[in-house]
């Protein structure tokens, strides 16, 4: 049996029709740009992450950009962010105009608060969680930590819609939280998209101006700015899945959960309790014999993917702050280590079996 890694197209094949029908009123209006759709979907989002407040934009990206900005974080500051993330992380603060700066992280995949504190400088600004895999990071220690230094904690929750820390929804915990809408995401759009989510009023106002090239209104401008609008056609299709997203997410918990029970005696396998719940973006075992494995499954028509090979500060990107191979050991020992499974809601109990005894029989030869 073949098992894809991800299959994008059938997740709409139970609301096909529901999705076209209000992506066809959405096109007889002719409300393209913002509009009624828009802020409809601003409004679902916000209430589905318990916060006052949701701004959506073009990309996961942009929403970090535009968040830094809200906090006129730029040239000559710090932002700490960890080395094992999709390189998006780094890469907004570096075009907001500020520095990445990289600490460790814990086995679980996000920051080590004792690595993080190691890292403040009297230019650091902000510390960027990253809730890798769907998976929340320590968000105690390091609000806590935050509020020892006098600084601002951003979420980077492009892979966590859904997710909970201490019984509370991502998104509703800190100041500012930056959600990806990729295709590829646990809510995904038929395109990019993102949304910062905010109890900060201020942080509302600011962002609701800047992803709209600062404009006031249609013709007064209060300071230059990017276009970075999602578009109304997401809107549309986002509206219509964001209702099923709780019943996906628990879906890709049930596969996890059948995973670890399955091979914990064979890999290392990530694990979350009541503090840490994680949607599982992805679900990453770790092994020495992470090469052999892959090429193993992938001869047996069993998918998977490394996320990521190569970390952030090892990237040619990287190499003007000054990183060499051995500044972050646990990053590094896990980007030889790591591989994620196929996880997406529609797989079937018959393929996640397949990809379970497929892994047994490479170990049991």
């Amino acid at each position: 049996m073949k098992v894809p890694y991800i299959n994008i197209g059938i997740q709409y094949k139970d609301i096909k029709e529901e999705v076209l029908t209000s992506i066809g009123k959405l096109l007889d209006s002719g409300m393209f740009i913002l509009g009624e759709e828009v802020s409809t979907f601003e409004k679902n989002f916000a209430t589905y992450c318990d916060a006052k407040y949701a701004i959506s934009v073009n990309s996961g990206t942009d929403a970090i950009i535009l968040a830094l900005k809200s906090y006129c974080i730029g040239k000559g500051h710090e932002v700490i962010v960890p080395p094992n993330s999709f390189l998006a992380s780094a890469s907004a603060v570096a075009l907001a105009g500020a520095t990445p700066v990289f600490a460790d992280v814990n086995n679980d995949f996000t920051l080590d608060v004792k690595e993080v504190e190691k890292k403040i400088t009297p230019n650091t600004k902000a510390i960027m969680p990253v809730h890798l895999t769907g998976r929340p990071a320590d968000l105690d220690e390091l609000t806590a930590l935050a509020k020892k230094h006098n600084l601002i904690i951003l979420e980077d929750a492009a892979q966590a819609v859904g997710a909970k820390y201490n019984g509370n929804k991502i998104g509703s915990i800190g100041e500012v939280t930056c959600f990806s809408l990729h295709p590829l995401k646990n809510l995904s759009a038929g395109g990019d998209g993102g949304m910062i989510v905010t109890n900060n009023e201020d942080v509302y106002n600011y962002c609701l101006t800047a992803r709209n090239h600062g404009l006031i209104n249609r013709d007064e401008c209060a300071y230059w700015s990017m276009n970075s609008r999602l578009d109304a056609m997401q809107a549309a299709l986002l509206n219509v899945k964001l209702p099923h997203s709780d019943t996906s997410n628990n879906r890709r918990r049930e596969i996890a959960h059948r995973y670890q029970d399955a091979l914990k005696e064979f890999v290392q396998v990530p694990l979350d309790d009541e503090k840490y719940h994680s949607v599982y973006h992805t679900f990453i075992i770790q092994t020495d014999k992470r090469n052999e494995l892959q090429e193993y499954l992938e001869r047996h028509d069993v998918g998977c993917k490394v996320h990521y090979p190569i970390p952030i500060h090892l990237q040619k990107a990287a190499a003007y702050l000054g990183y060499k191979k051995g500044d972050f050991p646990v990053t590094e020992k896990q980007s030889e280590q790591i591989l994620s499974l196929p996880i997406f809601p529609e797989l079937t109990n018959e393929q996640v079996e397949t990809v379970i005894t497929t892994i047994k029989n490479f170990f049991n030869q």
